[in-house]
C-alpha cells in the first residue's frame, strides 16, 4: 500500500491511524533519510496506542519504553548500534508490547520474519511537505 501526505498533520494522522489499530507483537520497521519524518509518523503510532507521553527519537539510549498506553510501545532507534544484542532486543520484539524499529534496515538479518516495513521517502518536485510513505506486510 502506498500513502501519499502532503504535511507533518497528515503523516501524524496516518501513524496514529495505524496505532489504533495494532496488536500486541506487532513489529513495525521504519526506513527513510533524515528529516524525512519518521519521528512525526512514530508520535502518531504512538497517540494511536493511546500513550500521552511525548515521544522524541531514542538515538543515543536505542530503545525507549512507554507503558501508558493500551499496549506498552517499544521504539528502537538503531542508527548508532553497536550491539543490538546488550539491550535485549529479542525480549521485547517477541514480548506483548508494539515495536517501531528505526532505520531497521541497518539490522535486517535479525528482524522478525513477519512484521510491517513502512518506508517514508520525499519527493520535492511534488512540494517540501510531499511525503510517499510504502507500508507493506511481510512473512504472513
Amino acid at each position: 500500500m502506498i500513502i501519499e501526505t502532503r504535511s507533518a498533520k497528515e503523516t501524524y494522522d496516518l501513524g496514529k491511524k495505524i496505532g489504533s489499530q495494532a496488536k500486541a507483537g506487532e513489529v513495525y520497521t521504519l526506513v527513510g533519510d533524515l528529516g524525512v519524518g519518521k519521528t512525526v509518523f512514530t508520535q502518531g503510532l504512538a497517540k494511536g496506542l493511546g500513550i500521552e507521553e511525548p515521544i522524541s527519537s531514542p538515538t543515543f539510549t536505542i530503545v525507549q519504553v512507554y507503558e501508558d498506553g493500551r499496549l506498552p510501545f517499544y521504539h528502537f532507534d538503531v542508527y548508532r548500534i553497536g550491539d543490538i544484542e546488550e539491550i535485549g532486543f529479542e525480549d521485547y520484539v517477541y514480548g506483548e508490547g508494539v515495536s517501531l524499529i528505526e532505520w531497521a534496515n541497518l539490522i535486517d538479518e535479525i528482524l522478525p520474519a513477519n512484521r510491517t516495513e513502512i518506508t517514508i521517502e520525499k519527493d520535492l518536485e511534488q512540494g517540501f511537505d510531499f511525503r510517499r510513505i510504502t507500508v507493506e506486510k511481510r512473512g504472513e
